[in-house]
């Protein structure tokens, strides 16, 4: 499946190009589980690799389009509510937990929390949920939004400059594809222990 979706999407992005990659990042940032990760790294690679498009762009783009996913996210929540984030969110995979432990996250960091969260698993694409329940300034979650936004598409580019040097992970390799996803997720997910969820059960 995996393999599918990156032969589908390395094939797609020759048409999409930037705007392809914004649009897969505006749906990660939604409620769709659409690893970021899949997204830039084969990206950045072809940039690198054919000059069909530049890194600077990719960040622009996705970047631009994680901005749009969290703004339909924080626009959702304002206008809706929390009441019906609650009774309906868990079909869109948003669960009562999430939403909890998002808001209180939000609470204590404001917008430094929402820059943070853009770096982090998990919470990164629920973080709009609770901005937009308390009211946060739509200026200043815009602004911490794209600049965290920024600096994960950023470091997304780089690892996809880094994995492009590996013949065999090119080669259509599914051992070394998973190597390298596996040790992603591990840092994302020291990350989000580290950062996240020794928050949560303190708070």
């Amino acid at each position: 499946m995996l393999k599918v979706f990156i032969d589908w999407y390395l094939g797609a992005l020759d048409a999409g190009g930037y705007w392809l990659v914004g649009l897969l990042m505006a749906i990660e940032s939604s409620v769709v589980p659409l690893p970021s990760e899949l997204v830039v790294p084969p990206a950045a690679h072809l940039a690198v690799t054919t000059g069909r498009m530049s890194l600077g762009g990719i960040v622009v783009a996705g970047t631009v389009g994680s901005w749009v996913g969290a703004s339909a996210m924080y626009w959702a929540a304002r206008l809706l509510g929390r009441p019906l984030l609650l009774r309906f969110g868990r079909y869109l995979l948003v669960t009562p937990d999430k939403i909890a432990a998002a808001e209180r996250w939000s609470l204590r960091f404001g917008p430094y929390g929402v820059f943070a969260a853009r770096l982090l698993p998990v919470i990164r694409h629920l973080i709009g949920v609770p901005a937009g329940v308390v009211r946060m300034h739509y200026g200043w979650y815009s602004a911490v939004t794209l600049a965290g936004a920024a600096v994960w598409t950023a470091v997304l580019c780089a690892v996809g400059v880094a994995a492009g040097q590996d013949a065999a992970l090119l080669a259509g390799d599914m051992h070394r594809v998973t190597l390298w996803l596996a040790a992603a997720l591990g840092v994302l997910g020291l990350l989000y222990w580290a950062l996240v969820h020794r928050f949560m059960r303190a708070h």
